[in-house]
């Protein structure tokens, strides 16, 4: 052996070495970083570096944690986006969790894919002091300008009367309504924060909604699960995964020029909108800049409201109509009621509510059918807190499989079947139900339920009111749906047969 073979020898025994430490050295730090602390909730056996993500298919996830609890228990742990997260299965947990001990739950997680959108900037993902002072002036902001009044109600009305007539464009002909809703829904959140709706002819306005929609669905994909458990790898290679981010940059990209245009004819004395109003507030705030009114924030907090305010709805509304479709009888009876109470003549208001308990049965049961947020939006726990027996320390990853409410056995009597009599009881009359939790519930509850009860009544009873619904003629509806972050359904074409 020469010389240069010995040193070539030993240099490779080094590298070798190097490598092997490196794995062993990268293996245990994995290890103690996600060992469970004690008394944790228990679960399956997790991968390193890739947690239990060989075992989350996203498309149903949701059904795959109620597969979880019944051999885990009601609370159990998975290693997802990185960290162990706790699942909170049932109607009573989850009422415990984030209701009874509300404060212990009140914070988001931070999760790498949102942090590099979106940092702890706006209002759904945001925390602490800063989240609470743009929760509140969001609220505050939108109740000023009707929410949850009757002063808003002429507005959706409108647009209810606008809709209304671009169904009756497609003179009875299959047609997919989904973007039509959507550009619906989103013109009254558009009318609170931008001060002004969207024709339905706009083609760029609708390319954007359908720039969220992908966005949206995206988001619950495996790519993005991928993004949040190696963080570190994905922001460093290319892939489907950057799609996500261009999409939303196209979004903030739009909300950047409204709030530019805002900026330049701003009148402190006469606000028309949201933006307006918080453009009044930073010079109120200046001097506290853990408040977040900035401009950047208003950029991020303006696309929470719009996108929320998009998306759930009309997708509530879209799954509305496939069940009408889907149960001509449940259709007939809801117009039977309508014909009953209002007529043909005047279009539906807030106050026939309490006289419509069928359609008002229905409405609610789309909600929980529909079941739009499967997989809830996480929690992070601010304190160490106790909760089903287990110990969840600060700091831990929560969420409630909110599939598991609204599908309760215990809560529910027929929770696999759609049956607007869940909500109606013996003698007819709309009747509450504690486990009706689409809009979630506790301290982070959706600051719009308000508004998308409004509308999800107002659009439903119009739509209903002049229309009967069908599958195309030889097409027999599925309820097949896509996960995203929110669950929807499949792509479908109707017929809107005028009355």
């Amino acid at each position: 052996m020469t010389v240069f073979d010995f040193i070539q020898f030993f240099g490779w025994i080094d590298i070798k070495s190097i490598l092997m430490f490196s794995v062993v050295f990268l293996l245990l730090t994995d290890y103690f970083k996600n060992k469970p602390p004690k008394n944790f909730p228990p679960g399956p056996r997790s991968l390193p570096f890739i947690g239990d993500l060989h075992r989350i298919n996203p498309e149903i996830l949701h059904i795959q944690f109620s597969e979880f609890a019944e051999k885990y228990g009601n609370v159990f742990s998975l290693r997802m986006f990185g960290s162990r997260i706790v699942v909170l299965d049932g109607y009573k947990l989850v009422k415990e969790a984030y209701i009874h001990q509300g404060e212990a739950f009140v914070d988001r997680p931070s999760l790498p894919l949102f942090a590099d959108i979106v940092g702890d900037k706006g209002i759904i993902l945001s925390n602490g002091y800063g989240w609470k002072q743009q929760r509140r002036f969001a609220l505050m902001t939108l109740r000023n300008f009707g929410l949850g009044k009757k002063s808003l109600e002429p507005s959706i009305q409108q647009e209810a009367s606008i809709l209304k007539e671009a169904f009756s464009n497609e003179q009875g002909r299959a047609f997919d309504p989904q973007i039509l809703m959507n550009n619906a829904v989103s013109n009254v959140i558009c009318v609170l924060v931008f001060g002004d709706r969207f024709e339905y002819s706009d083609s760029k306005f609708q390319a954007l909604l359908k720039t969220i929609n992908e966005a949206i669905y995206l988001e619950g994909g495996i790519w993005a699960q991928i993004y949040n458990m190696l963080p570190w790898l994905m922001r460093r290679v290319p892939g489907p995964h950057r799609k996500i981010f261009a999409l939303w940059n196209t979004v903030t990209d739009f909300i950047r020029i409204k709030i530019k245009e805002h900026r330049i004819d701003y009148d402190p004395s006469s606000p028309r909108d949201y933006i307006d109003c918080f453009l009044g507030e930073m010079e109120k705030w200046k001097e506290d800049e853990a408040a977040g009114f900035n401009i950047e924030n208003l950029c991020f907090c303006t696309l929470d409201l719009f996108a929320a305010g998009t998306e759930t709805t009309s997708t509530t509304l879209y799954w509305g109509l496939l069940y009408m479709i889907k149960y001509p009888e449940i259709q007939a009876k809801v117009q039977a009621e309508i014909d009953r109470v209002i007529g043909s003549s005047r279009q539906p208001s807030l106050a026939d509510r309490e006289n419509l308990p069928y359609t008002d049965a229905v409405i609610h049961e789309i909600q929980r059918f529909g079941n739009i947020i499967a997989p809830n939006m996480g929690r992070s726990t601010t304190k160490d807190t106790y909760i089903g027996g287990y110990n969840i320390p600060k700091g831990t990853a929560v969420t409630a499989n909110f599939t598991s409410v609204l599908f309760d056995e215990t809560e529910w009597e027929t929770p696999h079947t759609f049956n607007p009599e869940h909500f109606l009881d013996a003698e007819g009359n709309f009747r509450r139900r504690d486990a009706f939790l689409p809009f979630s519930t506790g301290k982070r509850v959706c600051l719009g339920e308000q508004l998308a009860r409004m509308e999800l009544f107002l659009f439903f009873t119009s739509l209903l009111q002049h229309f009967t619904f069908s599958a195309p003629p030889g097409v027999e509806p599925t309820l097949d749906y896509k996960m995203g972050a929110t669950r929807s359904p499949k792509p479908y074409k109707l017929c809107a047969v005028p009355r």
